[in-house]
């Protein structure tokens, strides 16, 4: 039985898996507020008194919204620092991985398909190539996938703060509207959640907007310009949600690009399967292959939306089953 952990700034899950053949199978799970607790462990316990757990646990993966290193984390936006060898020593737990919430999500990728992915470019999948995922929620998360053998080795990475590059004049514009205002523009700065909300006050200049008051919570912000731009209630959200789209495109072509994303390029985090119908336009796809002379490369390559709502803690689920293969297989 494994305890698998999707830990992040504003909701927790954790769940137990058992793996069948290699492959987790979610028994239960919980979702929290991060905050209601002091810190991981007391979540842990909570979760397995709750679910009338006590027998033994063989391995656990634990997703943190925040760097890794070594065995630890402190988390980016929660004033937690988790640690995997506490936990091992607290829950008697011989294997315990930590690792990055957008790394967990990719050891995810191998075991999504049916109604758990939302394709967008059917491409030529090759079964023994790389795959790509790049993640825009709270923030912009992005994740090679190395074939190595029989298997995807997913790789981390901070570049969702690389430099923004603009292809339109448009784009040229919002760039220099984010150099302005933060001194460099990322792609974080453009296709996450905070992203949408600058791109729409960059759409809106000094205009008000009829779908998003004044006084509307930050956190609310990101959801009521999609929706406006969706529907098609507001111009300005509008033009918000195909800049998004349009930037999302040309960096998920990028990422392919960078990782020669032949088995695939997934898109996770929590906007993408928001926003599905912007992404299902010549939009997202022309920017994706517009990538002369490897056009042909990127066209060629999968890509596809995912909308299972757990693929964080199925994957914190699969790279602690791995870890128990590996060492069978030693």
């Amino acid at each position: 039985m494994i305890l698998a952990g999707d830990v992040g700034g504003t909701k927790t899950q954790l769940g137990l898996y058992s793996a069948v053949a290699g492959r987790p199978v979610k028994r239960c799970a919980r979702r929290y507020a991060t905050l209601e607790f002091d810190g991981l462990v007391e979540m842990i316990r909570e979760f397995l008194d709750s679910s009338g757990w006590d027998d033994p646990l063989d391995a656990a993966g634990i997703g943190v919204a925040g760097p890794v290193q070594g065995r630890t984390s402190r988390l980016t936006n929660v004033p937690w620092r988790v640690d995997a060898d506490d936990v091992a020593r607290r829950f008697a737990i011989d294997r315990v991985r930590l690792l990055n919430d957008v790394e967990a999500t990719a050891h995810a990728v191998p075991a999504l398909g049916g109604d758990q992915l939302a394709v967008l470019q059917r491409g030529n999948p090759d079964p023994h190539g790389n795959a790509a995922l790049i993640a825009a929620g709270t923030g912009l998360g992005e994740a090679l996938l190395h074939r190595v053998g029989k298997r995807f080795m997913p790789v981390a990475s901070e570049a969702g703060h690389a430099d923004f590059a603009a292809r339109t004049s448009r784009e040229a514009e919002l760039q220099r509207a984010l150099a302005d205002r933060f001194g460099r523009a990322s792609y974080e700065r453009v296709i996450s959640g905070p992203g949408l909300v600058n791109i729409h006050a960059f759409a809106h200049a000094a205009a008000s907007c009829p779908a998003v008051a004044n006084g509307a919570p930050a956190a609310d912000r990101p959801a009521l310009i999609s929706r406006s731009g969706l529907g098609g209630d507001c111009p300005a959200c509008v033009e918000t949600v195909e800049l998004f789209a349009g930037v999302l495109g040309a960096e998920a072509g990028n990422l392919g690009l960078r990782s020669t994303a032949t088995a695939g390029v997934f898109l996770g985090g929590g906007i993408p399967a928001k926003i599905l119908p912007a992404l299902r336009t010549a939009t997202f796809l022309d920017a994706f292959r517009d990538k002369a002379p490897m056009s042909r490369l990127v066209t060629e390559m999968p890509v596809a939306v995912i909308v299972e709502p757990d693929a964080a803690l199925l994957g914190a689920a699969a790279a602690a089953a791995e870890v128990m293969a590996d060492e069978d297989d030693a």
